[in-house]
This record gives structure tokens, C-alpha cells and sequence, in this order.
């Protein structure tokens, strides 16, 4: 047996000594601690980022309780949503304003599912009063479609001025994990243009979570995004701190352990021999989606 897999072996026969299935753990150790321990180092022009399954209302209840500790803190919270898409910023603060009602908000941007009861609260949490903002973060998805399916050789000059400055590929670790997702790809050239598309997201996440930062130290960002974006720190994590070194990023995975055995959450939450701890915190609950 190799090093790394003894390694993984030893981390799972830990894991699984004080396996449970809700609470916050230390994503290095697995040793729990309080919310209000785990945002105790977040200071003002840091990010904080949650990956999340999208559409359960646990992770909803999370989410917003890392805001609300936050806030406790003294820190000014604003959000970053992947959700929205950065060219339609304006909608968003014409929203938050309350110059646009919510329904025709989520008519003008398109929105599909789930239902917005799952990110309403995250959306409406920071305090306009103070400056916080909400921050549309994602790439339009007429972009990230016509990559996935073209490659980045098919944008026109005006499709790849939508694209992040310095646009960068994820690194290769995180593109190893991408590509293990996808085992039936009809050709490599596929899983190129996917990871391109995927890279995108990223990019273009860190590019304005970088900017909003740099234009308002004395705030912190929450962001909230899908879970594969976090883990690892590959994908949104790299590219902030590629974008800017100087950021602190502090990254929550939250984890389903429904219907989850023991030594599937001690598997679920054992660092990786490859790429290491999953986040610098788990927060794990047994999660259901309520199908709205």
C-alpha cells in the first residue's frame, strides 16, 4: 500500500472515531467547534466562501447564520451570489432598492429553479443602510454555453469582452477533479471546452469579488456557490487568490449527510491525500429538499 492511501486510511479509521452527521468541523482535523470559533479570524476586506447544494432550506439556515455571526462581529456584510449574472447588476440594486418588485426582478433575470425561497434571505441580508451591497457575480450564460459547446476560439470580439481581464484557466488539480466527474465525455476536446466553461465561473466570480473588495476594504464578502466551486480550494478559492494574494479567503463546505452512513460522512469529510482538507470548515446536517 503506497503512502497516500495509508494516509487516507488512517484520516477514515479517524473520522470515523467521531463521526456524526451534523455540526461544524475543523476541515484539517474534524474536531467540532462553535460557529461564532470558525468566523472568529474573518476580518474587513476578507472573503467568506459557502459552497452549498443548491435548493435545501438547512444549508439556506447555514448560510444565513454565517452572515448573522458575522454581523455580530461588527464586520459589514455584503453578498456575492452566483446566482445573478454581472451584467445585470443594475436589476440587482434596482431590487434591493425597492424600486423593482421581486417578481419582476426575477422575470427580468430569468430566474428558473429552485424556487428563490431558497436564496432570498442570503439576496436581502445586506444592509444597504451601511453600504453593504448585493453583488451579481456570474458570467452570462450565453457565454459559458457557447464555450462549452465551441471553445473560447468561437467568441466573437464582443462575446470575450464579457470575459474577466486576464482571464486564466483553473489549475490542473482542479481540472483533474473536474474531468473525473465527467467519465463518458464523447472526446477530450469536450472535456476542454467544459473546463473552460467551468473556469469561467470561476474566474469571473473572483475577478468581481476582487474589485468590490478593493473598492471596499472595510467590508467582508459572503459568497454563496455551488459546492465544487469551494472544495479543495480549486476552483473560486484559486482564482481569488490569484486575482488577490493579499485577500484572506475563508471557505465552508456544507454537507448533506442524509442518509448517510458513518463511514460515508467519515469519507465525505477526510482530506483528500491528493488536494487536501475539503474546506477550512465542514458544516454538515442531514439536508431534504422540500421540491419548491
Amino acid at each position: 500500500m503506497n503512502s497516500g492511501a495509508l494516509f487516507l486510511v488512517s484520516v477514515l479509521l479517524s473520522a470515523c472515531a467521531h463521526a456524526q452527521s451534523s455540526g461544524i468541523l475543523r476541515g484539517n482535523t474534524q474536531q467540532p467547534v462553535t460557529l461564532e470559533e470558525a468566523v472568529s479570524s474573518v476580518t474587513p476586506g476578507s472573503v467568506v466562501v459557502i459552497g452549498e447544494n443548491h435548493g435545501f432550506k438547512e444549508h439556506q439556515t447555514q448560510q444565513v447564520a454565517i452572515m448573522t455571526a458575522l454581523r455580530a462581529r461588527g464586520l459589514k456584510v455584503s453578498v456575492g451570489m452566483e446566482f445573478f449574472t454581472y451584467t445585470q447588476q443594475d436589476l440587482v440594486d434596482s431590487y434591493r432598492a425597492g424600486t423593482l418588485a421581486e417578481a419582476d426582478f426575477l422575470k427580468a433575470i430569468a430566474w428558473g429553479s429552485p424556487s428563490y425561497d431558497y436564496y432570498r434571505d442570503q439576496a436581502v441580508f445586506p444592509l444597504l443602510s451601511e453600504g453593504a451591497a448585493t453583488l451579481a457575480l456570474n458570467a452570462p450564460r450565453s457565454l459559458t454555453g457557447k464555450v462549452s459547446k465551441q471553445g473560447l476560439n468561437s467568441l466573437t470580439p464582443e462575446e470575450s469582452a464579457l470575459l474577466p481581464p486576464q482571464f486564466s484557466l483553473g489549475r490542473d488539480s482542479y481540472k483533474r477533479r473536474f474531468l473525473s466527474m465527467m467519465p463518458h465525455l464523447p472526446n477530450p476536446e469536450a472535456g476542454e471546452r467544459y473546463f473552460a466553461a467551468q473556469s469561467i465561473w470561476d474566474d469571473t466570480m473572483a475577478w468581481r469579488a476582487t474589485d468590490f473588495l478593493a473598492a471596499h476594504p472595510d467590508q467582508v464578502l459572503v459568497i454563496v456557490v455551488g459546492e465544487f466551486h469551494v472544495q479543495y480550494g480549486g476552483g473560486l478559492p484559486d482564482r481569488i487568490h490569484a486575482r488577490a494574494p493579499q485577500v484572506p479567503v475563508l471557505t465552508f463546505s456544507q454537507v448533506n449527510t442524509l442518509d448517510l452512513s458513518e463511514e460515508e460522512i467519515a469519507t465525505e469529510i477526510a482530506p483528500s491525500p491528493l488536494d487536501g482538507p475539503r474546506a477550512d470548515f465542514l458544516w454538515l446536517a442531514p439536508a431534504q429538499s422540500l421540491g419548491l
